[in-house]
């Protein structure tokens, strides 16, 4: 198994190789496309009309806002998805370094 997504205090992370760095950055990077879609889902409602405070401006702003709490979401380990795609994933890396 990969160490921790998130550091946890006191300790100090287990150093990886850049196959594991690479597999969690790619974990990550599939968790923050998850989470993106799932608020483009959410925002697909159409509770509000068209308004000069919701029209394409708006749109465009609440896509980025959306885009960046997907990356910090997904660098956190705040939903686990990334954490859950990196153990699946692990076992076709290798294990530590020099190895």
């Amino acid at each position: 198994m990969i160490g921790r997504l998130g550091p946890v205090v006191g300790t100090k992370p287990d150093p990886l190789t850049s196959e594991q760095q690479e597999l969690r950055k790619a974990a990550q990077g599939f968790e923050a496309i998850m989470i993106r879609k799932m608020l483009e889902s959410a925002r697909e409602t159409p509770f509000t009309e068209d308004a000069p405070l919701t029209g394409g401006g708006m749109k465009q702003y609440k896509t980025m806002r959306d885009e960046h709490f997907a990356e910090i979401a997904s660098q956190s380990g705040a939903l686990g998805f990334a954490r859950s795609i990196e153990e699946q994933l692990a076992q076709f890396v290798s294990p530590k370094i020099g190895e």
